[in-house]
């Protein structure tokens, strides 16, 4: 399951549309949360309905939030995705299975049945394999707030750890430190929380929030890596006796 998780203040204010952007990485099969740590006022009010959009675009969840909050609101959010994302499988496989004239979703199940799945369903949700790429706004109104975005990445990291199933993390912030660069990648995937805590201290809080771009980025780099990744797999297989890698393409 692919999840790109943003936190920011929002008001973008530099290229495409975040909304738009949120929109194409839903149709890539990645979802879109967004964690909103906003201040008050006019702004606070502005950022509040774009982070909604972007989320409610993304097929995600957004939450705005206080920094003392901001941890605990990342790991319920990636929780309710995951569930909502296998809740989805489950509604379409039933409607395969059992045709029209049957449950078309869990709630219209008989509850002996309907406990089965929900079984299931909880099992899946520890056991599924998990990527989640943070992307993190660097802009200079979220300076303040660093301190409690780096806390809430170890405890995600650290509650992901604790999942039977394979969870990876990959690091962006926007925008980036030269002029024109909309994003950058502070580390690539990984499972280990010491990598996580190199970044901060290379972080520069500053300039404008490219934050449509910057999803736009993430979205290139899940299509990089799934390219990358088939592409060793087709060099393994051809690597291998018999006809096999003659007939991948």
């Amino acid at each position: 399951m692919k999840q790109i998780l943003i936190i920011t203040d929002g008001c973008s204010n530099v290229g495409v549309s975040p909304v738009m952007a949120a929109a194409q990485a839903l149709r890539e099969g990645i979802t879109v949360n967004v964690a909103g740590v906003i201040d008050y006022g006019t702004i606070g009010e502005l950022g509040s309905a774009e982070i909604q959009e972007i989320a409610k675009a993304g097929g995600g969840f957004s939450q705005i939030v206080g920094t003392k909050q901001l941890a605990q609101t990342m790991q319920m959010m990636t929780r309710k995705t995951v569930v909502q994302t296998i809740q989805q499988a489950v509604n379409r496989e039933l409607t395969h299975i059992l045709g029209e004239g049957g449950a078309k979703h869990i709630g219209e199940l008989p509850p002996a049945k309907r406990a089965q799945v929900v079984e299931v369903m909880d099992e899946l949700t520890e056991t599924s394999t998990l990527e989640i790429a943070l992307l993190i706004d660097a802009s200079a109104s979220m300076k303040p707030k660093l301190p409690a975005v780096e806390d809430s990445i170890r405890d995600l990291l650290l509650s992901l750890q604790s999942r039977s199933g394979h969870s990876r993390i990959s690091v962006f912030h926007f925008p980036g430190g030269k002029m024109g660069e909309d994003a950058v990648m502070d580390i690539g995937w990984t499972s280990e929380l010491n990598q996580i805590k190199s970044i901060f201290g290379r972080l520069r809080m500053k300039g404008a929030t490219p934050t449509g771009p910057a999803i736009l980025q993430v979205i290139d780099y899940y299509r990089y890596v799934t390219l990358g990744e088939q592409k060793d797999l087709e060099e393994s297989c051809g690597k291998g006796e018999g006809m096999l890698g003659d007939y991948v393409v």
